[in-house]
């Protein structure tokens, strides 16, 4: 089979797309013939070991786990022995640590997986899992009650498109920070108002509310304090800078500092489809690319300027 793999860290270059065995599964896993899957900041702050301490895990000098991706939709082709919830020929959705990146793959009966909503289509499903688990880290953390104020930073992002679809569904108040171009869509959405930030800094504006999200990881506490509500929250994505403010923050300005931290559940992945069978939540895809493109795909994402998810869709031939 064909898959992406990367032998050394370094810029979107080092990816190279080549032959390699295909999995076979254990006795509780399925094999999923793949035909979607995405490139994430996270795939690329590994790749690039950009995340310095992602090494003690990936590899210190050279990545262990050499095909990435986390995100993925497509058929089941095989299922081991001990598995029930799930037949060959069932279409799929969820996430695996890593090895998305490829034609196939083997995960567990039991890991984030689930069937694939009624009338989605392997595009939509593969650009859910990710940013919606990261967003509701990061909502859980601040211990949400209906009617209260969140500013999302970075709204027209993976996590921040799933951030607003989420806290709405909540019953928060959401305001959305994006450019211009992404207006519409936030507030489709479902962000009450939006701040251009090309336009504007919503940290001079006087306006306070009780949770300000930072969905791209570009904010600082610091930088925002001032707009945070006496008992607020200021939820991270990035930056453990921030963290070592928690402390002084609680004592002196009576606020919280935290950090969102994905952790994938097959409950997160099935509360997900429930919502998005109800028309609560859809994927946002800003582009599609072959998994033949896949640099040019990275080289994109590392812009900064994508807007949702970025699909890379799998085509298979008579090698896989």
């Amino acid at each position: 089979m064909r898959a992406v793999v990367h032998d050394r860290y370094g810029g979107p270059d080092v990816l190279r797309l080549v032959e390699v065995e295909r999995p076979t599964p254990g006795n509780d896993e399925v094999l999923v013939r793949i035909h979607a899957t995405t490139v994430t900041r996270t795939d690329c702050g590994l790749r690039s070991a950009d995340y310095v301490f992602s090494r003690l895990f990936t590899g210190l000098l050279r990545p262990k786990r050499k095909i990435l991706g986390f995100e993925l939709a497509g058929e089941v082709e095989a299922v081991g022995a001990a598995v029930t919830e799930f037949r060959v020929g069932d279409r799929v959705f969820g996430v695996k640590g890593f090895g998305a990146h490829a034609e196939f793959v083997c995960i567990r009966e039991t890991a984030p997986l689930a069937h694939m909503p009624t009338g989605m289509s392997f595009d939509e499903a593969a650009a859910v899992c990710d940013g919606a688990a990261l967003a509701l880290a990061c909502l859980r953390k601040a211990d949400l009650r209906a009617g209260q104020s969140i500013l999302v930073y970075g709204a027209s992002g993976s996590v921040g498109t799933a951030a607003v679809q989420l806290a709405s569904y909540y019953g928060l108040d959401v305001t959305a920070v994006c450019s211009t171009t992404s207006d519409g869509l936030v507030r489709s959405l479902g962000a009450d108002r939006v701040i251009d930030y090309t336009q504007a800094d919503f940290t001079k504006r006087g306006e306070t509310y009780e949770i300000i999200l930072d969905a791209v990881g570009k904010l600082s506490f610091w930088r925002c304090r001032g707009s945070l509500k006496p008992g607020g929250t200021y939820v991270g994505t990035d930056g453990l800078r921030n963290l070592l403010l928690a402390p002084l923050v609680r004592w002196i300005w009576k606020k919280s500092v935290t950090l969102g931290i994905t952790r994938y559940s097959r409950q997160d992945v099935r509360f997900v489809k429930e919502l998005i069978e109800a028309g609560r939540y859809r994927a946002v895809i800003d582009r599609r690319y072959p998994l033949e493109q896949v640099i040019e795909a990275t080289r994109y994402v590392e812009t900064g300027q994508k807007t949702g998810n970025v699909v890379l869709t799998v085509g298979h031939d008579q090698r896989a």
